[in-house]
């Protein structure tokens, strides 16, 4: 009798036709066939163009086939995942290039003694030589550029969340605005203009890090006032109640709480300025020789090497070879400063208990 009543109930036709889960993976796979074959029907050699086609023709048979299956509702719903999900590869596909390019032309002479030498007396065109003076060179220069922009950036970061009110803070707010525009090829000029034209003082490390400073403080400033403009206002009202002064409650309620966020912030800034080439180049000058002292004389910097090293490769393997070599070592400062950012931003991020 049982079987009989679950035989005769009604099946519930709330829930249309819908595409097979295997479906994406069969238009991406149909996709790619018709590019392929439309790009040699075509006479495309670049497989780039290639992957465009592809994209397009699973974005569009995608959305036809859903319509048709689906309803125009769901189709809409699924052109736009589509549309992500290319978008995403899009992006990717160039990142992941780039870091196989770099890792596999730069391991060559990737070593212990490249890491560990300078250029010396060996010149462009011969093997052997290092990045150990650009390392160096590197570390001084953003290191000095962070201790000028993050008391900076910090304090104008307070001034206007916690105080700026009127004309002077809309002024600030706008020429922040300003320098985060700026090229790195202005503010090399303008130190280049004011420090060593103007005042006479010598190309030098710690000019560069003017520059780089400049670069650094706007970013310092907008990561710093949107952290603290994170911290809920309640906290800083209970402080306040308790008859704490502001600048106390800055100290020690609003900094502590953002903490985290501010030196993820300072991290990814100092990762913005650590690749930047040309206020090097115009006020560093670069020196093949180890050079400790940022104040006195040309220095070395990693973004620095690898243009002088690619410019003089012609005809010059080795020189090839060093110039991917320290780009892999960039790279690799670079990811290491972005996974300390991520694990401060997560050592530092509020508890919340059950």
């Amino acid at each position: 009798m049982s079987n009989n009543l679950a035989a005769t109930k009604p099946v519930s036709t709330l829930q249309g036709a819908r595409l097979p889960r295997w479906s994406p993976w069969a238009i991406a796979l149909g996709s790619i066939a018709a590019s392929v074959g439309i790009g040699l029907g075509a006479g495309l050699d670049s497989r780039i163009q290639w992957g465009l086609i592809a994209a397009l023709l699973f974005v569009l048979a995608t959305y036809v086939l859903t319509a048709k299956v689906e309803g125009a509702r769901q189709a809409k719903d699924r052109l736009a995942t589509c549309v992500v999900w290319v978008a995403f590869l899009l992006a990717v596909i160039p990142l992941a290039s780039l870091i196989y390019e770099t890792v596999k032309r730069g391991i060559k002479v990737f070593d212990g003694y490249f890491l560990s030498h300078s250029m010396g007396v060996v010149s462009d065109s011969e093997p052997g030589g290092g990045i150990y003076h650009a390392i160096l060179g590197t570390l001084e220069q953003v290191g000095i550029a962070t201790l000028i922009s993050v008391p900076i950036g910090l304090l104008t970061a307070i001034y206007l969340v916690e105080y700026g009110r009127g004309r002077l803070a809309k002024s600030v707010t706008f020429f922040v605005d300003v320098m985060t525009g700026i090229p790195s090829i202005v503010a090399g000029l303008f130190i280049l203009s004011f420090w060593i034209i103007i005042l006479k003082f010598d190309y030098s490390g710690f000019a560069g890090s003017l520059a780089l400073s400049i670069l650094m403080v706007p970013v310092v400033v907008r990561s710093t006032e949107e952290m603290l403009k994170l911290v809920p206002n309640e906290l800083r009202e209970a402080s306040l109640a308790l008859g704490v002064p502001k600048w106390r409650t800055i100290l020690k309620v609003v900094l502590p709480t953002s903490l985290g966020g501010i030196t993820t912030g300072v991290m990814l800034a100092v990762a913005r300025i650590a690749g930047e080439t040309a206020p090097v180049l115009l006020l560093v000058w670069g020196n093949p020789l180890i050079n400790t002292d940022p104040f006195d004389g040309p220095q070395a910097s990693l973004p620095l090497y690898i243009y002088q090293q690619y410019a003089n490769s012609a005809g010059s393997q080795a020189a090839y070879d060093r110039a991917w070599a320290a780009a892999l070592a960039l790279i690799a400062f670079i990811m290491i400063l972005n996974l300390g950012a991520r694990g401060v931003a997560r050592w530092k991020a509020p508890k919340t208990g059950r």
